[in-house]
């Protein structure tokens, strides 16, 4: 329940207090009263409390914890103006010396109902895929992992207490009680802040203001004692010492549909205590939509916590990290200049992996303990402090994201097959650190040419990249975590890349991605070799990898399996089933040469992903049903990509990558074609066999067959197909693991491959 408070604000005299066009219950002139505005105030739409705390224990250990909470109005009743508001808590444990990351999120039992109103208002994301694959989670009353739903919650009437589901910040005897829990992970935290410094008034006074005219009321604590005690992975930690900060803000933001765009915001804040006694916080507000700048303060308080007030000052990044959970990238080091204040520090993040999923801010936020070093007033400083960056999304629908997996895609296969080759990575790459003497009078400058520039050629035109974001993504569905094995981005695509060089070399290919074949500009000699390297040089960063003897052995087995039935189906694809179609075309029998092209598209196009997402799941830590539910999902989705691929050969393709019509004037025998042998009459599968063999190459010939294709139902069938196939696998999938972002994504990208256009 969500409680108004009953006190109200000190009497104001004539003169004082905030503006008449501001909320009366709002701070007047002089010191704030917190037993007042740390309650929840009845002109607001929007407010949170916020704290933060590094923490040094007992054995030397270094943590820090931040928690949000927070009351939002989601809408409002037009007759008596009373607001119904929703509530959630975001907090994370940050474990300095193991890089571990603890994220909980905790939403009001509201949260899906109101995030199907935000989809229907197009908010959240504008990819209609993933729109769809987030309305089905929400419409069983969920939502996606990390997030989840409270149980209960409290908000106090007569003194700060807020509870939601134990995760609690309450007053206390001259401060604030902080307590969380994560008993999953065996995460806890009882601490109490204790303020040290007087309240420091943010913006103007106290007064900051959005890109809409939202206006909002800021006033925090810079420096709190700390004491209490944590719970880390279901060990006591002895606290030693810890210090703290407290934030609180208040406001409101207009609640019609018509302002949701205008409402979009996105900041970058910073809140840093340094060695020197002083702290500063500062902050960028920007409008999401255009990047607009909208709001921009400095506060520095001094030792004895006087407050000096800074619009002059850039806090610019320099330096960029790419999650491999969303794509999203983040600034991990900054430069703060604040000119007026003789002040310059470097921000760095204590490690880059501190983002934090939620549909609060879709898809996620980073939020992290950094350490900060520089000069103020010519002597140097140094300390810790939380960065925050909010409201950035630069991947707007699926085809933006495969584009930022192909990019990570292509930098992990440059760091593993680099341009200048060294010994070190020869030794890597060719032998190993036990037989160097294998490279003995090797000259690295020809591999590099004849081997490893080939490969990258073909790889750096790009590609969708969907196999590489899909091993990761199991490997985060199965318990693991992608950001340890970046680098295996680079496994699928030398998969599938070394086959389409040897596929081209084979099927006498000209062009590939948009450019020549690599055996068009290295001879078909060195093309075959290169591909077939692609085989094998993705074993490197398994080799890497720090696996255990029996998932080693695992993986190994998944990834030889589907390069065996690769090639099984490809020497199948290369022989042809031509001997078939005769018969078939008399009869009309043409179950049989469905069977055979779905039996080679399984076996190249559907084992080499199913395999891949068994092996992350294995390395991962999921259940046996879990890995075979992954490797068979993937698997459809390859098959259903192959049959997608036919259907756009008939239909065409966006872009100039592919020739509609292709395959016909090959005279392949492709999905649409074995399906039209049971559905055309036998005049019509005589003459689309006719047609076929002589290859067309005119555009009324291969108009003629896409019409016979069309006219008897089998291109629609195909895509039936192909939707049915990756529908029945998630069917199988669904119940084996919870509804979760990452799980979002997957259900996303099987739509994505049913409906893409290239």
């Amino acid at each position: 329940t969500s409680v108004h408070p009953r006190r109200t604000p000190e009497a104001l005299l004539p003169g004082e207090g905030p503006p008449a066009h501001l909320p009366t219950d709002w701070p007047g002139a002089g010191p704030i009263d917190v037993a007042i505005h740390d309650l929840p105030h009845r002109s607001s739409t929007t407010e949170w409390w916020y704290v933060n705390s590094h923490l040094w224990a007992v054995d030397g250990r270094e943590f820090s914890l931040f928690a949000s909470f927070f009351r939002l109005a989601v809408d409002q009743d037009q007759t008596t103006g009373e607001c119904r508001y929703a509530h959630a808590v975001s907090w994370a444990l940050i474990d300095a010396a193991n890089k571990r990351y603890y994220a909980n999120s905790v939403l009001d039992q509201c949260s899906p109902e109101d995030a199907l109103q935000r989809l229907d208002r197009g908010e959240a994301t504008r990819d209609p895929f993933l729109r769809r694959a987030l309305r089905e989670v929400f419409a069983k009353g969920r939502v996606p992992l990390p997030d989840r739903i409270c149980r209960y919650m409290r908000v106090g009437a007569e003194d700060l207490d807020l509870d939601f589901d134990g995760n609690r910040l309450s007053k206390t005897g001259g401060g604030y009680q902080l307590e969380l829990s994560d008993p999953a992970r065996g995460i806890r935290c009882r601490l109490v802040f204790a303020p040290e410094k007087p309240i420091v008034r943010h913006g103007n006074d106290g007064v900051v203001r959005g890109p809409a005219g939202e206006d909002m009321f800021y006033y925090f604590t810079p420096r709190c004692r700390v004491e209490g005690e944590l719970l880390v992975a279901g060990q006591p930690v002895a606290v030693a010492q810890a210090t703290g900060w407290y934030d609180r803000e208040f406001g409101r933001r207009r609640l019609d549909a018509e302002d949701s765009g205008a409402q979009a915001i996105g900041w970058n804040w910073a809140a840093v205590q340094l060695d020197n006694g002083c702290e500063l916080s500062a902050y960028d507000l920007f409008s999401a939509s255009d990047g607009a700048p909208c709001c921009h303060w400095a506060i520095l308080c001094d030792p004895e916590g006087n407050r000096c007030v800074f619009e002059a000052f850039t806090l610019q990044p320099l330096d960029y990290w790419r999650s491999t959970r969303t794509f999203n990238d983040y600034p991990t080091r900054w430069v703060l200049d604040v000119p007026g204040a003789g002040l310059r520090l470097t921000i760095e993040s204590e490690f880059e992996a501190q983002e934090f999923l939620t549909i609060i801010s879709p898809p996620a936020f980073w939020e992290g303990r950094v350490r900060v070093a520089g000069v103020m007033g010519g002597r140097a400083v140094q300390g810790l402090g939380f960065l925050e960056r909010r409201g950035f999304r630069n991947l707007a629908t699926i085809d933006d994201f495969l584009a930022a997996v192909s990019h990570e895609t292509r930098k992990a296969v440059d760091a593993l097959l680099p341009a200048d080759l060294t010994p070190e990575d020869a030794t890597r790459l060719i032998a190993s650190p036990e037989r160097v003497y294998l490279l003995d009078g090797f000259d690295l400058d020809q591999y590099a040419r004849t081997v490893i520039r080939p490969i990258r050629e073909i790889i750096h035109r790009g590609g969708k990249a969907w196999r590489s974001y899909g091993l990761l993504a199991a490997l985060d569905l199965a318990g693991g975590d992608s950001e340890i094995y970046r680098a295996w981005l680079a496994v699928p695509e030398l998969l599938h890349v070394g086959s389409l060089i040897v596929d081209d070399v084979e099927d006498r290919s000209e062009i590939r991605r948009g450019g020549p074949s690599c055996h068009k500009l290295h001879g078909e000699a060195l093309a075959i070799n290169a591909g077939s390297a692609c085989y094998f040089l993705g074993q490197t960063p398994m080799l890497d990898s720090n696996l255990t003897p029996p998932t080693r052995v695992r993986v190994y087995e998944a990834y030889f399996e589907a390069m065996r039935a690769a090639h099984a189906g490809q020497a199948a694809d290369i022989d042809g089933l031509a001997r078939w179609v005769p018969k078939i075309v008399e009869s009309g029998c043409g179950e049989l040469l469905e069977r055979r092209v779905l039996a080679i598209y399984r076996l190249k196009a559907a084992a080499p992903p199913g395999a891949l997402a068994r092996m992350a799941a294995v390395v991962g830590g999921g259940t046996e049903e879990q890995v075979a539910g992954l490797g068979m999902l993937f698997e459809a989705f390859g098959l259903g990509f192959q049959i997608i691929d036919d259907v756009l050969d008939v239909r065409g393709f966006e872009g100039e990558l592919k020739t509609r019509g292709e395959d016909i004037s090959h005279g392949k025998i492709t999905a649409p074609v074995a399906k039209s042998m049971s559905r055309l009459p036998r005049s019509g599968r005589r003459e689309l066999w006719d047609a076929l063999r002589s290859k067309p190459a005119g555009p009324h010939a291969i108009a003629r067959v896409i019409d016979l294709l069309e006219s008897c139902g089998a291109v629609d069938a195909c895509r039936e197909h192909a939707s049915g196939l990756i529908e029945d696998a998630w069917g199988r999938l669904d119940p084996l693991f919870p509804d979760s972002q990452i799980k979002v994504n997957v259900r996303a990208l099987g739509w994505y491959i049913l409906d893409r256009r290239y």
